[in-house]
């Protein structure tokens, strides 16, 4: 995506590695131009960036050991699941944790796949993208999909007021859902078309 709106922007581009917890600061002080992270919309980031309308689908779900039984939030009880600290993820997970679930909270995705990989954690709470490279590159955990946590569709953020750049970045995107690319991005990185996406 990033490398579609640059073509269009006419601008070179570079990618910039974030976490969950430094993505928005970076934007906000200017060492990013946009925020292409698998980043949902909330009213708390709402408040200090703006955002595009959505461009790709994502769904964050409870994935584990298919020994495991888990169908929904009450089978948490008594388990450990591994989160990245400050994302949906975990805001999605503490929503519906029942209090006797342990909540293992990580400061970036790759310690948090860690955990769960190197079986510290019964479970692990992430968005499907994450999730297929984990259950595809250690098919010994024997792991699969729980159960859905969030529908959150993906937003491209910027920094408050770059209107201009905010509306020129909705054109692109919406070219693209009409013509078929963000179909096409979607089922070649998340294995699904993108469907209907909000605004």
């Amino acid at each position: 995506m990033a490398n579609l709106i640059g073509e269009k922007l006419g601008a070179r581009v570079t990618l910039v590695p974030v976490t969950t917890t430094n993505r928005i600061p970076y934007l906000q002080t200017g060492r990013v131009d946009l925020v292409i992270s698998t980043l949902g919309r909330n009213p708390e980031r709402a408040a200090v960036i703006d955002f595009t309308a959505a461009y790709s689908p994502f769904f964050i779900g409870v994935f584990g050991p298919a020994s495991i039984s888990v169908r929904g939030p009450e089978d948490l009880a008594g388990r450990t699941i591994a989160v990245t600290r400050g994302s949906m993820d975990d805001t999605s997970l503490t929503e519906v944790a029942p209090t006797t679930a342990t909540i293992r909270r990580f400061e970036d995705n790759s310690a948090t796949v860690t955990a769960f990989v190197s079986r510290q954690t019964d479970l692990l709470a992430t968005g499907v993208s994450v999730a297929a490279t984990v259950m595809q590159r250690n098919p010994a955990l024997g792991a699969e999909y729980k159960f859905l946590l969030r529908e959150s569709p993906n937003f491209i953020g910027l920094p408050k007021g770059e209107t201009a750049l905010r509306d020129r970045v909705n054109e692109i995107i919406a070219e693209a859902k009409a013509n078929g690319t963000i179909d096409r991005l979607a089922q070649r990185w998340l294995g699904r078309p993108a469907g209907e996406l909000p605004l």
